[in-house]
């Protein structure tokens, strides 16, 4: 059985509540009596790009479990590589702005992750350059291996007018992808500030809930002087398992938020 743990959106800022958020996550991912495939965060790791933000990032995100970190749109990719530079699994040597892509491949599993980040939008795409790159990985990756592709903005509409006019487009290129390769086992999101369920190009698409704050749903009652978010709510993580029948299945919790 493997797990993957993910956590989205801590939007470190240099105060004490995203911080004290982000720890109680980290901790109850290291108080588990499992050990981890490995640790997903998926995406806007600081809340302005600021080279202090990703230090303090660095510190809370060093566990024992294997970590995997990819940018979104509140974060800048230099100061993301600076910053997360030893955490990071790239190939080669990338330049200081190119998309932050990564593979991870563990024991029976790939996880692919791709930067859908646009420097200086907040709406999200995969460059032509990171589908060839996860069009290589999984060519070269045996089809009886499950891959799991990672990237901060989902590719599709959540029903979240607020996160949905800033979703990753262009994503028919993405689908014709993974029409090429059937081992690509399910995508896996941020952004959205809550954890959500939704099919992509015939895959699972998996979005973990928010770390700092989670979207209010158009259905639900405004929270007075916060329209858009509920920030008291606790906050969550997906785990992600791959059984030994291939089979994905996915649960939610939420961790006690510090007073």
């Amino acid at each position: 059985m493997i797990v993957i743990a993910h956590v989205s959106d801590i939007h470190i800022d240099g105060g004490e509540r995203a911080t004290a958020r982000t720890r109680a996550v980290l901790r109850h991912l290291e108080e588990l009596p499992y050990d981890l495939a490995a640790v997903l965060v998926s995406g806007d790791v600081a809340d302005h790009g600021d080279p202090a933000e990703y230090a303090r990032a660095r510190t809370l995100l060093a566990g024992r479990h294997p970590l995997v970190v990819c940018p979104g749109n509140h974060d800048d990719r230099a100061a993301f590589r600076a910053g997360l530079g030893p955490l990071l699994h790239e190939d080669g040597d990338p330049a200081p702005t190119a998309p932050v892509d990564q593979v991870l491949r563990g024991d029976g599993f790939v996880l692919a992750v791709c930067d859908s980040s646009i420097p200086g939008k907040h709406d999200g795409r995969l460059e032509d350059d990171t589908l060839e790159r996860l069009d290589r990985v999984l060519t070269d990756t045996p089809r009886d291996t499950p891959v799991l592709v990672a990237f901060h903005h989902p590719p599709v509409p959540l029903h979240t007018p607020y996160v949905d006019e800033i979703r990753q487009f262009g994503e028919e290129r993405l689908a014709a992808l993974a029409d090429r390769h059937p081992h690509l086992t399910a995508f896996l999101a941020g952004h959205a500030h809550t954890g959500a369920a939704t099919t992509f190009a015939g895959r699972p698409l998996l979005v973990a809930p928010g770390t700092v704050s989670t979207i209010r749903l158009p259905w639900e009652p405004a929270t007075p002087g916060s329209p858009y978010v509920h920030r008291d709510a606790p906050p969550g993580i997906a785990f992600h398992v791959l059984g030994g029948d291939g089979r994905l299945t996915t649960h939610y919790r939420t961790v006690p938020a510090p007073a």
